[in-house]
């Protein structure tokens, strides 16, 4: 599984936060698979250690993949949880009240986007209370 965390606009208009998997299927010599997902670009970019962004939406609907670092991130409504290399945010608070975060640890966070494209599906797969013990 590689864990994932979306982040999305309520009709409250603050961003929420519910975890979960991309969901992959069994693939040829033994491999998991997610299946090709339409995406228009992607781009790499680098925060030195110690960095923070203060409250902002997503651009644009994106996956972004932590490289290296661990971040914190908050919504207004007090929601945190943390990325980890290997962690993927799906961001769709592209209104709203958006979110912040910093990093915690001394690593860069070094992270790729990805830009999706228009109502491309994402495999995400919600954490149940059951997959969470």
């Amino acid at each position: 599984m590689i864990r994932c965390v979306r982040i999305w606009t309520g009709e409250d208009q603050n961003s929420h936060v519910e975890e979960g998997w991309i969901d992959l299927k069994p693939g040829a010599h033994g491999d998991l698979l997610s299946g090709k997902i339409d995406v228009t670009s992607a781009s790499l970019q680098e925060t030195q250690p110690g960095g923070n962004y203060a409250w902002h939406t997503a651009p644009v609907r994106q996956l972004v993949i932590t490289l290296s670092g661990t971040l914190d991130f908050k919504t207004r409504g007090e929601q945190h949880f943390t990325l980890a290399p290997g962690d993927i945010l799906l961001a769709e608070d592209t209104t709203g009240g958006g979110h912040t975060w910093r990093l915690v640890d001394d690593q860069p966070w070094r992270r790729l986007y990805v830009v999706l494209g228009k109502d491309a599906p994402v495999p995400f797969k919600r954490a149940t209370p059951k997959d969470r013990r």
